[in-house]
């Protein structure tokens, strides 16, 4: 039985694209592997606690960390919902990074997740993809990127970008309104097409 650990940071339960979106994709992973287990943790929610000094010095003797650190290690897929705030993630989604990563424990060469699929829907109000103006402002698909690689090893991370999802919102936007929601109907369906992937993998 492969388990799908599932982390949602957008502050609001409804309305969300990246929620919407996740939602989908676990829809579509149990359709295809009804027998998986999910995982969740709603991060807005249920906001995990800022690293401390304490934390940090026990390392996996801390329970919190040594509790999210077991959750990661024993996924065979991982599915975060990382809506750009600021132009960067939310602070819950940082704060779960700072106590799951151990240094010594779970990085580098001792990281158990190496091998275990990333799939991040990283919504954004506007759009930061490469050759507009505002590229340079974008520090989520980055970030992640490089936290993840960097500290962790995992070596497969695949993005969902829903862009301009505050089109219908904003009156200086309307006109982009048909390309928001050609965004959103692209990362619904690549939702579906990688959860059908990842759970057809491990049930194989």
């Amino acid at each position: 039985m492969a388990t799908l650990l599932h982390l949602d940071s957008a502050l609001f339960p409804q309305g969300s694209a990246s929620r919407d979106i996740t939602a989908t994709f676990v829809k579509s992973w149990l359709e295809q592997h009804p027998e998986g287990k999910v995982v969740y943790r709603d991060l807005a929610a249920s906001p995990i606690p800022h690293l401390d000094a304490a934390a940090l010095g026990a390392g996996p003797d801390h329970e919190l960390r040594a509790e999210l650190a077991a959750e990661l290690a024993e996924a065979d897929a991982v599915l975060i919902g990382a809506p750009m705030y600021n132009f960067t993630i939310p602070s819950t989604l940082k704060a779960w990074l700072d106590q799951v990563i151990i240094v010594g424990s779970n990085t580098g060469a001792d990281s158990q997740v190496t091998g275990t699929p990333f799939t991040i829907v990283a919504s954004r109000g506007g759009s930061y993809a490469p050759g507009t103006p505002r590229e340079d402002f974008e520090f989520v698909q980055n970030y992640l990127e490089k936290v993840l690689a960097g500290m962790l090893g995992v070596t497969e991370i695949d993005f969902i970008v829903p862009e301009l999802t505050l089109a219908p919102v904003k009156p200086e936007m309307s006109d982009l309104i048909p390309l928001a929601e050609a965004s959103r109907a692209k990362a619904h369906e690549e939702a579906v097409q990688k959860a059908k992937a990842l759970a057809a993998r491990h049930a194989a």
